[in-house]
């Protein structure tokens, strides 16, 4: 049996380093690479639980050039525990199974932008509520529509350095394909819009995103599937505050690394995978390791 689709947490890096960072404190209210080999894949009616983990860490802004500018210290830290609920319905609407879930992420994030200037914080991140249709085209192909909604209920205050909630809301349509395949290729691509709206603490608009999360990889049997996987990002419009815009600010970056996916043939599996940015512009350069479990109730 193939598992499901879409988002998870919220993981939020802020660091008051100037104007390198593309929206507001660099990060995005999505989690990128957050996905696997069967984002969008949904299972057969019932309710799934889910435990993702995810470490990430960096140690240098880039700019709009591509060129470092945070100082040798800098340092940021993020650790999640993810848990998340799926529910999908009997209900079937124009062929597709319809499905809803929520994510409530367990946050501890250090960040430190220079020597005597460090910060950490720990807690509740943003929630994420949204629903979604699926489709089985085929033995192996699959695909979703979603609609996700960010709530900012992670902690937050305008004047600190480490913040483990945006404090904003944020609206996310999605759309996904998924290829599973024991023996032979298996992928999963889900491109996301993401429109962010403001932060009423700082009127701040962060600009609208376009995301894109991918894996492709070779099944080899015993459950085993092994391949590459990561991320793309651009910053579609750009940032505003006070309702004057900030100009040359526009965020991007990719990702890639190794991902791998066991699945037991007993109802649940694991997913893993190591991801490096690169082309990182305006935003924090790292890498980030993602260790995923699903079960059925």
């Amino acid at each position: 049996m193939t598992i499901y689709r879409h988002t998870l947490f919220v993981l939020v890096i802020v660091s008051k380093t100037g104007t390198a960072l593309a929206t507001e404190g660099g990060g995005s209210i999505y989690p990128l690479g957050a996905e696997e080999y069967i984002c969008c894949a949904l299972p057969k009616p019932g309710v799934y639980g889910m435990l993702w983990g995810r470490h990430y860490s960096a140690d240098k802004i880039r700019d709009n050039e591509g060129d470092v500018v945070s100082h040798p210290s800098f340092k940021v830290t993020a650790s999640a525990i993810v848990p998340r609920i799926v529910w999908i319905t009997p209900v079937k609407i124009i062929g597709a199974s319809l499905g809803f879930h929520t994510i409530m992420p367990i946050v501890n994030l250090n960040v430190k932008v220079a020597p005597e200037v460090s910060q950490n914080k720990a807690g509740i991140g943003d929630m994420t509520v949204g629903g979604v249709l699926g489709w089985q085209l085929s033995n192996k192909l699959h695909s979703v529509v979603a609609l996700d909604l960010f709530a900012p209920t992670g902690n937050y205050h305008k004047d600190n350095i480490a913040n483990i909630g945006r404090n904003y809301w944020a609206i996310q349509p999605v759309l996904g394909i998924t290829r599973i395949d024991p023996i032979g290729l298996n992928m999963g691509i889900k491109a996301m819009w993401t429109y962010n709206l403001q932060n009423k603490d700082t009127n701040y608009l962060s600009g609208q995103e376009l995301i894109i999360d991918y894996t492709l990889g070779w099944g080899v049997g015993r459950g085993w599937v092994l391949g590459i996987g990561g991320y793309a990002y651009w910053q579609v419009t750009s940032d505003s505050q006070n309702s004057e815009s900030v100009t040359n600010n526009k965020g991007h970056a990719y990702a890639i690394g190794p991902s791998m996916r066991y699945d037991s043939g007993r109802g649940w599996f694991i997913t893993g995978k190591y991801q490096i940015d690169g082309a990182v512009r305006n935003r924090a350069d790292g890498t980030a390791f993602w260790l995923k479990a699903v079960l059925p109730f």
